[in-house]
């Protein structure tokens, strides 16, 4: 039977999430060159691949956040898939904005989160790991309990790996770049040469193309 990790990674590579362009490299909001792109969220459109993500992040949950009183999405991309794995378990539905909006009640947490409630957070991507645990920040400052966060997909950089661990977030992610790639080669995805430059900017992706 096939991991999860090389399920979700496959499903990645059929439905187009994954572009690569080594010529003309995507910029990240980081500012951070990089010859792959991953957008989760075209899994939503879906049905058979969006089962398996909610059903595997509440398998995720179940086994290391049994506690877990509410749900957690991370704006924008994880909004859809929070809401979807808070109504598989019957729990309540937050999500977190990157910044309070500038109308109306100036909120920056969505919905009902009742002081010292516990929180398990949705994730889409996990690059850097900044925005990720912005979100971490602000639910902890309104006075919730994090108990982790589940994301789809992360490019396991150790810079984000340290953020989480001097963060102290437990993080579980449905899949990562390692199994991506060894899945884009299998289905022909990608050539054997582009495998190099995919493997180097894996090394130095901050610096990666200047």
């Amino acid at each position: 039977m096939e991991s999860v990790e090389k399920i979700v990674a496959k499903q990645l590579l059929d439905v187009k999430a994954v572009k690569l362009n080594v010529e003309n490299p995507f910029t990240w909001a980081s500012g951070w060159k990089s010859p792959i792109y991953c957008d989760n969220r075209k899994i939503l459109s879906y049905p058979a691949a969006r089962k398996v993500v909610y059903e595997s992040f509440v398998e995720i949950i179940n086994k290391h956040f049994k506690d877990v009183d509410v749900i957690a999405g991370v704006a924008t991309g994880a909004i859809a898939y929070g809401m979807l794995v808070a109504e598989a378990m019957g729990k309540p539905f937050v999500y977190v904005r990157p910044k309070p909006k500038d109308h109306g009640t100036g909120a920056q947490i969505e919905g009902d989160l009742p002081r010292g409630a516990k929180v398990v957070v949705v994730e889409d991507l996990i690059s850097t790991g900044g925005s990720s645990l912005s979100a971490v920040d602000c639910l902890q400052k309104s006075g919730a309990v994090v108990l982790g966060m589940v994301a789809i997909f992360t490019y396991n950089f150790i810079r984000a790996r340290r953020a989480f661990e001097y963060a102290n977030v437990e993080l579980h992610t449905l899949s990562h770049y390692e199994a991506l790639l060894e899945e884009a080669v299998v289905e022909n995805y990608i050539k054997q040469e582009d495998m190099e430059v995919l493997k180097q900017w894996r090394i130095n992706p901050e610096n990666w193309g200047k």
